[in-house]
C-alpha cells in the first residue's frame, strides 16, 4: 500500500487550496450562518472544475480517477467549511449508485445537475438492521413509507438514495427530492445541514430501484458506500481540525501576555504538542482507510471505523484547548474560528461518533464482552 501522493495528486491539492481561497472565505461561510448564502455560487466553481467527476467512472461522464483524489478534495473542502451539497453528492449518494451498478443517474452527478444523499439512519443509527422505513410492491413500481433521520442535505438536493426493507429483505431507491416530506434538524454548523425525511407513500417506478429488495447484494452495497461516506467525514473532520491547530499556533504566536509571545509558556507548548499528535495520529488513520477503500482492501471496515473514532477524538481534545487557547476572543462571533470548532463537533455526531466506531471496531475485532 503506497502512502505517498503522486504529483498529480500533490498538484490537485494545490489547485483545490488555491482556488478554495478565493471561492470561500470566511465571508462565504459568514454568509449561510447569517442567512443571507447558500454556497450555491462555490458549486458552481466546483461543478465547473468537474471536481463532482472526480471519482466517477469515465464511460459514466467521470474523470475515472479514484477515492484518493476525492479525499484530497474533501480535505480542502473541510479546512474551510465549505457549504454546498458536495459531502452528500459525492460521498454518500454516487457510491451507492456505483457500488449498485446503477449508473442512470451519474452523468448527471458528474455534471452538477443531480446532487444526492444516502436516506439510511432512523433513530440516529446509520446500520440496516436499524431500518424501518417499508417498501411494498404496487404494479412495476413501489410505494416507500417511513421515516429517516439525520439526512445530510435533506430538502436542498435533487434526489434520495433511500434504504428500506421489503418483504424480501432490504432494498435501496432513488426518490425525487420533491416527493418527501424534509424538516431541516436544529445543528450547530448550518454549512453541514441535516432533515429528518418523512416517506409517506412516495411512488418510485422500477426504474428507480437500485437494489431489489432481497438482493443477496443490498447489504454489501449499502455497507460499502457508507465505508466510503464514513471515512471522507473523518478527512474532512480531521482538516478542519488541523485549520484549527494552524490558527491556534498563529494565535499563540501573535498574542503577547508578560511581554512576551503565549506560545513561548512551557504548558502551553506542551497542549499544542498534543494537539498536534492528535492531528497527525487521525490523518494517518483516516488516509490509511482511504488507502483501503481505493484498493479494496479487506481491512477496511475496521479500517474506517478507527478513522472515525480516531477523527472523533481528535476533534475532541482540539476543539477544547483551539477554543481556551485563544482566551476570550474564541468565544465571540466575531471571530471566525467558531465556523471551525463547530464544523469539527458536526462531523463527530454524523455517521456514527467516535463511540459507536469504537464499538464497532471491538466487535469486528472479535473483542466484544460478552
Amino acid at each position: 500500500m503506497d502512502l505517498e501522493f503522486t504529483d498529480e495528486q500533490q498538484e490537485l491539492r494545490r489547485t483545490a487550496r488555491s482556488v478554495l481561497a478565493a471561492a470561500c472565505p470566511p465571508a462565504v461561510v459568514r454568509a449561510v450562518y447569517e442567512g443571507r448564502g447558500d454556497g450555491a455560487g462555490l458549486w458552481s466553481t466546483l461543478v465547473g472544475l468537474d471536481w463532482p467527476a472526480l471519482g466517477l467512472p469515465a464511460d459514466q461522464g467521470g474523470l475515472g480517477l479514484g477515492f484518493p483524489e476525492v479525499a484530497i478534495v474533501v480535505e480542502e473542502l473541510g479546512r474551510v467549511v465549505a457549504p454546498g451539497p458536495f459531502l452528500a453528492t459525492v460521498t454518500q449518494f454516487a457510491p451507492v449508485l456505483v457500488e449498485a451498478g446503477a449508473p442512470a443517474l451519474l452523468p448527471g452527478v458528474a455534471g452538477g445537475t443531480v446532487t444526492g444523499t444516502l436516506a439510511l439512519a432512523e433513530g440516529g443509527r446509520w446500520e440496516l438492521d436499524a431500518v424501518r422505513t417499508t417498501a411494498r410492491r404496487a404494479g412495476d413500481g413501489w410505494v416507500l413509507d417511513g421515516v429517516k433521520s439525520h439526512v445530510l442535505g435533506g430538502g436542498t438536493v435533487t434526489e434520495l438514495a433511500v434504504v428500506a426493507r421489503g418483504e424480501a429483505g432490504p432494498g435501496v431507491f432513488v426518490a425525487p427530492g420533491t416527493a418527501v416530506d424534509a424538516v431541516g434538524n436544529p445543528v450547530i454548523d448550518p454549512t453541514l445541514p441535516v432533515a429528518t425525511v418523512t416517506l409517506a407513500g412516495v411512488e418510485v417506478g422500477g426504474d428507480r430501484v437500485i437494489v431489489e429488495p432481497g438482493d443477496p447484494a443490498a447489504a454489501q452495497v449499502v455497507e460499502r458506500a457508507l465505508q466510503q461516506a464514513t471515512v471522507a467525514l473523518a478527512l474532512s473532520t480531521v482538516s478542519t481540525c488541523r485549520a484549527i491547530f494552524e490558527v491556534t499556533v498563529q494565535y499563540a504566536k501573535d498574542r503577547h501576555q508578560f511581554g512576551r509571545p503565549i506560545g513561548s509558556f512551557q504548558a502551553l507548548k506542551h497542549r499544542l504538542a498534543d494537539c498536534y499528535l492528535a492531528v497527525e495520529r487521525a490523518t494517518a488513520l483516516a488516509w490509511f482507510a482511504a488507502l483501503t477503500i481505493a484498493e479494496d482492501d479487506d481491512r477496511r471496515a475496521v479500517a474506517t471505523a478507527m478513522a472515525k473514532a480516531a477523527a472523533g477524538d481528535c476533534q475532541r481534545l482540539l476543539t477544547r484547548d483551539g477554543l481556551q487557547l485563544h482566551g476570550g476572543i474564541g468565544f465571540t462571533w466575531e471571530n471566525d474560528l467558531h465556523f471551525l470548532l463547530k464544523r469539527a463537533k458536526a462531523g463527530d455526531l454524523l455517521l456514527g461518533t467516535a463511540a459507536t466506531h469504537r464499538a464497532r471496531l471491538a466487535r469486528l475485532l472479535g473483542l466484544e464482552a460478552a
